[in-house]
């Protein structure tokens, strides 16, 4: 699923070649497309995008105090649409605005339907999908930062990838912060100590950093596995800090991918979930 850095460069892209344009029409071009009912779409035809925004991993367009929520997850794309055909491949709506230049696709590949539009007015933070999140991970303070902590249970790669606490970081960027912390994934979060909560938010500054100025490089919106990365999704290679070989602990879909030198003091963690993690 995109991440923080793909949807705020993919967002500043849209904005910039879609700002001030005025929209013509909205269609949903599936049945599971639009998740809302109320605000009509229809009531921000004839609105000028003012711009397009991000909150943890949503797009949002926004139409005045009209504003369209866009959530990608694993198989969407938002992309310019030049043809406008009838039945675009793997479309499921579509914004059309006045004028010569191209319309906006809503796509999704695979059998999934799970990216959807919601319509919302007045202020979109308040209202579903986006009440539930937590502060999105460019913007926590540390002090901010430790107090989730001292609330929260669990692993710091789960507190990293649930969106209530810090939104818009996902799984490689879970790998990659606590690489960067010299942290177990596996370490309790509500037992890290200053000096680890120190790190931890350095290497979510850092991370987000480096991974935005990678897509910003980029026309198009990437995958996240195709951003360059110390750790994720490099299980038998050479950690580029210490030398050690990247191992990983496999789940049935995913992987948490660490270096036992930099990260668990040169343990390598046994490969289920039943493991006694070091804390």
């Amino acid at each position: 699923m995109p991440e923080l850095p793909e949807v705020e460069a993919h967002a500043e892209r849209l904005s910039t070649a879609f700002a001030g344009r005025r929209l013509a029409s909205f269609r949903p071009l599936t049945f599971t497309a639009l998740k809302t009912a109320r605000p009509d779409p229809a009531d921000a035809v004839g609105r000028v995008l003012d711009a397009v925004g991000r909150r943890g991993k949503f797009l949002l367009l926004r139409f005045g105090d009209l504003t369209f929520v866009v959530h990608l997850m694993q198989g969407g794309r938002l992309v310019p649409d030049e043809r406008r055909s009838a039945r675009p491949r793997n479309g499921i709506a579509r914004w059309d605005f006045d004028g010569d230049g191209p319309a906006l696709l809503l796509t999704e590949a695979g059998r999934e339907h799970k990216a959807g539009v919601w319509v919302l007015g007045g202020d979109p933070a308040d209202q579903p999908p986006l009440d539930g999140l937590g502060v999105d991970a460019d913007a926590v303070t540390r002090d901010g930062l430790a107090e989730l902590l001292r609330g929260a249970r669990g692993r710091v790669h789960g507190f990293l990838r649930d969106q209530h606490g810090v939104a818009g970081l996902g799984r490689m960027l879970a790998n990659e912060i606590c690489h960067r912390a010299q942290l177990s994934p596996f370490a309790t979060v509500d037992r890290l100590d200053d000096e680890q909560v120190d790190r931890l938010h350095a290497a979510i500054g850092a991370c987000i950093a480096d991974a935005l100025a990678h897509e910003r490089t980029l026309d198009a919106m990437s995958s996240s596995a195709d951003r360059p990365g110390a750790v994720h999704r490099r299980k038998g290679a050479v950690c580029p800090v210490c030398g050690d070989t990247v191992r990983a602990v496999e789940y049935a879909a995913y992987e948490v991918d660490y270096c036992p030198t930099c990260q668990t003091g040169g343990r390598v963690l046994a490969d289920n979930t039943t493991s006694k993690f070091l804390k």
